[in-house]
């Protein structure tokens, strides 16, 4: 059902906009509009460019909130508007601060690191570094060398060198190690070290010991340092869970004075020679607006103009849905599609009952059915999630159509079959022969809700005062008649009664045609306006037929797809009867384990592609000859009406 709205105007002091949000706005779902835009013939309006003050300290509460644990206390709502900015201010200092220490050590961490990975190729090395470093007759350098160079030093240059290399770490790109030489020889032996592609890596001069020892050092000092960063971390735990409450309690506050504050983005305020004012302006709804005006009605700081009729001069409300609970998860599908516009009917219980009856219809068993109403209901229950709610709802229509088949999990001989089986169920028609029973019931189950959802246009383009639509059209009365007196036709025949004559034929079948041809004259004459046909004569007739043709394809083509109806219920029996053959059903002691795996199958990929189906023909088949869905959807300020602590 769609809530009836109404425009307001509320002004008051400009100093007292807040309080006015606070106290009455903040308890009722109002969509704001811009107060500039809207007022335009209001003179001396000015847009508010205050900065939100809240909006620093909220996103900064939202930031220690993520830092907190899932499980934390209550929030506390002791803290007045200062006292709140106080503390998140006061503990983003001390969270600055500690985060301040553990950049230092994390920084610290990679410096000594880095030292490491530079040394650690060293470690075999057996020598003091702190000695060999401060040689005064001698020179040492420790780098890395190709490992196809080093075997060439081995092989050809070793014995003329003036040197000694100690190798250290290898891998299988670089040998590692160190050479000495003598002062005099020092420039002769870099040079054909150099040759060799010898890279030089420079060691800091502060070890003390061997390499091993010197790598030993530095990772006790790594550790340290990570101990004292897991320290730090500690401490900003501590620090948040100690603020735990008062910071969710001041979150929550803070998005409400926030929330609040933005009122301004789309008010308007109007000084004059005493005094400065605020203007709001927007859509609420009939109930809201009745509790806003009584709450009101006694505050002489607020002024409130209700404008009844507002729509017809600037443009349409939007739209808020309210239905009862049972339905209320088929919004979901109707907002898919659109939100229905101003005096259109909302679908909402139309989707929810036609949609969750056809797919029982073409899913129909009680165990899977009960799958789906368990595994749905739980998680709309704990999510909230609107289509568990619809997978829910659908599944206890499976299990009734699953009373009617006789099928529980696919087994046909555990309950009796209430209606009939729909593989083998069949009926004899005239001039068609034997036809399965389902296919029968789908396609006169189709025709009837063509029937109904031309009804239904019928009464949209009464109140949209579209008298083409609800006279003239293929979906309106003119097509109503036509497409009534055939379905009425076709089952006289099919049943066996004598059809209606050739006179009533001609009237109702061929007069609605010619309305169907001459739709656009008929309505212009209706509506006394003299217009001429432009295109032509001839071509109006020839665009004229092909719409005809066009129309009646519809007719044919739209009824027809609700044999997929029976198509899925007949198929999925069919694919229950394979499950149980590969299990070993038949011979009276079928494989559970393959029972189980088939169902499961069945259950996810045939339900997935059912539903699919389904809301096909919603949208194709229902939604297109009635229901245009350009509303523009109810958003309120405050997404809830929230209740004044």
């Amino acid at each position: 059902m769609i809530v009836k709205m109404k425009f307001l105007s509320i002004s008051g002091p400009r100093s007292d906009i807040d309080r006015v949000c606070e106290v009455y706005l903040s308890r009722h779902e109002m969509q704001l509009e811009n107060a500039i835009a809207e007022l335009k013939t209001t003179e001396n309006l000015l847009p508010f460019v205050e900065v939100n003050p809240y909006r620093e300290p909220l996103n900064k509460a939202e930031e220690f909130i993520a830092l907190l644990p899932e499980r934390t206390p209550e929030p506390d709502f002791s803290l007045d508007q200062e006292g709140m900015i106080r503390m998140i201010r006061d503990l983003n200092h001390q969270y600055l601060e500690l985060m301040e220490r553990k950049e230092r050590l994390n920084k610290h961490v990679d410096e000594l690191t880095e030292k490491l990975n530079v040394l650690e190729p060293f470690r075999p090395l057996e020598l003091n570094l702190h000695d060999v470093m401060n040689y005064r007759y001698m020179r040492v350098r420790f780098g890395r060398i190709n490992a196809d160079y080093y075997r060439r030093l081995e092989k050809y240059l070793y014995e003329d060198l003036n040197a000694i290399f100690l190798e250290g770490a290898r891998n299988e790109n670089y040998v590692y190690g160190c050479y000495f030489v003598a002062n005099a020889d020092a420039g002769k032996t870099d040079a054909i070290f150099h040759s060799l592609h010898f890279e030089k890596i420079r060691l800091s001069k502060e070890y003390v010991g061997t390499p091993a020892q010197a790598c030993e050092n530095l990772q006790e000092d790594i550790d340290h340092a990570r101990e004292q960063i897991e320290g730090v971390e500690q401490e900003i735990a501590q620090l948040l869970r100690s603020h735990a409450p008062q910071l969710k309690g001041a979150q929550r506050r803070l998005e409400e004075l926030a929330g609040n504050f933005d009122v301004r983005k789309m008010a308007a305020r109007m000084e004059d020679e005493e005094e400065d004012y605020y203007i709001i302006c927007g859509w609420m709804g009939e109930d809201d607006v009745e509790a806003f005006l009584k709450e009101t009605e006694k505050d002489d700081k607020v002024l409130v103009v209700v404008e009844e009729d507002r729509e017809k001069y600037f443009g349409d409300p939007p739209t808020k849905l309210e239905n009862p609970g049972f339905f209320k998860p088929f919004e979901m599908f109707v907002k898919m599609y659109g939100m229905p516009a101003s005096g259109e009917m909302d679908p909402t219980i139309f989707v929810a009952l036609t949609y969750t009856f056809i797919f029982g219809a073409m899913f129909g068993d009680v165990g899977q059915g009960f799958c789906l109403f368990a595994v749905g209901g739980i998680l709309y229950l704990v999510k909230k999630i609107n289509l568990a709610g619809i997978i829910s709802i659908a599944g206890l229509f499976s299990m009734l159509f699953g009373c009617l088949f006789g099928s529980v999990f696919g087994f046909e001989d555990v309950i009796p079959a209430l209606w009939l089986h729909p593989v083998s169920a069949m009926t004899n028609l005239p001039f068609v022969g034997q036809l399965n029973t389902v296919f029968v019931v789908a396609i006169a189950f189709g025709m009837a809700l063509n029937l109904l959802v031309m009804v239904f246009q019928i009464i949209n383009a009464f109140r949209s005062h579209d008298t083409r639509s609800a006279w003239f059209s293929n979906n309106g009365v003119a097509g109503l008649v036509f497409y009534g007196f055939l379905v009425l036709t076709v089952v006289l025949y099919m049943s066996g009664h004598k059809t209606p004559g050739n006179i009533m034929m001609a009237v109702f079948l061929g007069v609605p045609v010619l309305i169907f041809l001459f739709q656009e004259p008929l309505t212009n004459l209706v509506k006394r306006n003299h217009k001429k046909i432009e295109e032509g004569k001839v071509m109006f007739l020839v665009q004229g037929f092909f719409e005809l043709f066009e129309t009646m394809l519809s007719y044919f083509s739209n009824t027809l797809s609700y044999v997929r109806i029976g198509a899925f219920a007949v198929s999925h029996a069919a694919i229950m009867e394979v499950v149980l053959m590969l299990s070993g059903a038949q011979d009276g002691s079928p494989n559970w384990l393959v029972v189980v795996i088939g169902n499961v199958i069945v259950c996810l990929l045939e339900g997935l592609i059912v539903g699919i189906q389904v809301l096909r023909l919603e949208y194709y088949e229902m939604f297109s000859r009635f229901y245009k869905g350009s509303g523009r959807e109810f958003r309120p300020f405050h997404s809830h009406k929230n209740q004044k602590r």
